[in-house]
């Protein structure tokens, strides 16, 4: 094997891989959503439902419940807005449909520097379309948005062990009496939510509980190289969906499911079911970037004057591995670091350890690197030697091909001959480097996807790894805005890198050989700058490595 072709074919895999990324297209930008929908006050719900509970055969609960047409009147929802604040969230919860008005994070910014609000979740505003609204019966776009009344009007867990609980509650016109329940502690982003659904009817009634998630991209626009949109696990395989593919449709998931979330790279909003036998969820499309997730149970009968209870588990927070195993569930693996993750967690644990060392994520990464170059030293140091063998033995292999051009078995069968006689492996010098590319793509996956390094800073003007370098010197560059100070020493780098390896390509050859550097400086501009780093002092290392084969083979001519 031809060890210049094997170079340029994996090369150019990489440059394929890398680039299918490269040129994804953001999210649309979030769209002005309109005004809230006007209803009833939950007094002339109440007064509503105690004329209308009339005895019923056992039905399934019709379309519109009855009496629910007048949950949309004229006259707008004055309910007020509860809030639930723990060392680690602030969340925001209306009484005007019961969904969850607004949740920030308080350890995750919006951007970096001193002002900065906490990272909010919630990007709609219409009551229906509020994370967590909840409905029996009928599902919730049909439902109407009634008004609950809540027994507190804050909850507040600072610095405190304790548990925290408000309640909501609302009777309807159809006779049903709905009590919504946030259970909270300061152990985490989550938060128990108990539904009980009360018949107060004469008659039992049918019918199913629907939990809706609906989320906008949490940053619009901001990343192009990640997923974003709605996941779930179903029979233990974590699924993910476009939301360009649902623009064909709704799609329906049925089976195992443990869980439904809305994702992107380093935030969640999730729902999982106490039970995940007899689940199924409808994902839909509203408008180029909200995302509905319809949650549906199994159908149940809740006989006259008697309950249902549902309970949930919600996270909304970081995609942080050591919060979502606190949750359970298999949480976790909405953390998807693909083909590699065997190897991924691992590195992820490892730049963590050094964090904990340094308290800097940059010098964590090149800790990481460093380790990583020794234990590969010696399968590279063979290979350096294997390209040098190949390429004294150039001279030899062109007079052979010369001699055997229009005999292709033999000059095989000379070929072998000469590298045995030599002792030189073909293709010692391309093992290297694919032994090497399921450690690059592992360690370029958590580099992309680690919320640790979300707003992490570096030195001098690298204050974010997990955005692109830029060297900002007062007059805007176009397409760049700053100088990709970083990325231009990585291309140079490598351009260097080039230079010193052996070679047994043809002037052509080599002369294509030498745009590689140009075209993955390209693609690297708009890189995490904590990839860049990576792959600028990999290649720090290599070009030390190499320095040290050449001096020693000087040394023994």
């Amino acid at each position: 094997m031809d060890n210049t072709r094997a170079l340029i074919a994996i090369s150019l895999s990489l440059l394929i891989l890398l680039g299918y990324q490269y040129f994804f297209v953001p999210p649309a930008p979030e769209k002005t959503s309109p005004k809230p929908q006007e209803v009833t006050s939950a007094e002339d719900v109440t007064a509503s439902a105690s004329q209308n509970q009339q005895p019923q055969q056992l039905q399934t609960m019709p379309a519109v419940p009855k009496g629910a047409e007048n949950i949309t009147a004229s006259v707008p929802l004055d309910g007020k807005d509860v809030t639930i604040e723990t060392d680690l969230f602030t969340a925001v919860i209306t009484e005007n449909g019961g969904g969850v008005k607004s949740f920030r994070i308080k350890n995750h910014k919006e951007a970096i520097g001193n002002g900065a609000e906490d990272k909010e979740l919630v990007k709609t505003t219409q009551w229906q379309d509020l994370p967590l609204f909840f409905s029996w019966g009928v599902e919730p776009l049909q439902f109407g948005v009634p008004r609950f009344l809540s027994d507190q009007e804050k909850v507040r867990l600072i610095n405190t062990e304790g548990q925290g609980r408000v309640s909501f509650h609302t009777l309807l016109p159809s006779g049903l009496d709905i009590t919504r329940t946030f259970l909270v502690d300061n152990n985490g982003y989550q938060m128990k939510l108990l539904v009980d659904v009360m018949n107060k009817t004469d008659m039992p009634i049918q019918g199913a509980p629907f939990m809706r998630l609906t989320n906008r991209p949490f940053t619009p626009g901001s990343d192009s190289y990640t997923f974003t949109g709605p996941v779930v696990f179903l029979n233990g395989v974590l699924e993910e969906t476009k939301p360009s593919d649902l623009e064909k449709g709704p799609k329906d998931v049925t089976g195992d499911l443990s869980w439904v979330a809305y994702g992107e790279n380093y935030f969640m909003c999730g729902v999982i079911p106490e039970k995940k036998e007899g689940q199924s969820a409808r994902l839909s499309l509203a408008d180029k970037d909200k995302v509905s997730i319809l949650l549906t149970s199994a159908a149940d009968t809740i006989p006259a004057n008697d309950h249902k209870q549902y309970e949930y588990i919600v996270y909304f927070g970081p995609k942080s591995l050591d919060s979502l195993k606190q949750v359970g569930a298999n949480l976790e693996r909405i953390v998807d670091f693909g083909w590699f993750d065997v190897l991924a967690r691992p590195m992820l644990s490892l730049l963590k350890f050094f964090y904990r060392l340094t308290h800097n994520y940059g010098i964590a990464i090149i800790l990481v690197t460093i380790i990583i170059k020794l234990l590969f030293w010696p399968i590279s140091q063979k290979g350096i030697k294997s390209m040098q063998n190949m390429q004294k033995l150039q001279p030899k292999i062109a007079k052979l091909r010369e001699k055997y051009k229009d005999d292709q078995e033999r000059l095989n069968r000379e070929l072998i001959n000469l590298y045995k006689t030599y002792k030189v492996n073909p293709v010692g010098g391309c093992l290297p480097m694919v032994v090497q590319i399921p450690i690059f793509f592992a360690l370029y996956k958590v580099l992309l996807l680690a919320i640790e390094l979300r707003h992490a800073p570096f030195f001098l003007w690298i204050q974010d790894l997990s955005a692109p370098d830029r060297l900002f010197v007062g007059l805007s560059i176009p397409y760049l805005g700053g100088i990709p100070v970083l990325t231009l020493l990585m291309g140079a780098s490598m351009f260097v890198q080039q230079k010193m390896t052996p070679t047994t390509a043809d002037p052509t050859q080599a002369k294509i050989m030498l745009f590689m550097p140009i075209i993955f400086t390209f693609m690297f501009v708009n890189f995490a700058s904590g990839l860049v780093l990576y792959w600028f002092v990999n290649n720090l290392l290599a070009i030390g490595q190499q320095w040290l084969v050449n001096r020693q083979a000087a040394a023994t001519t």
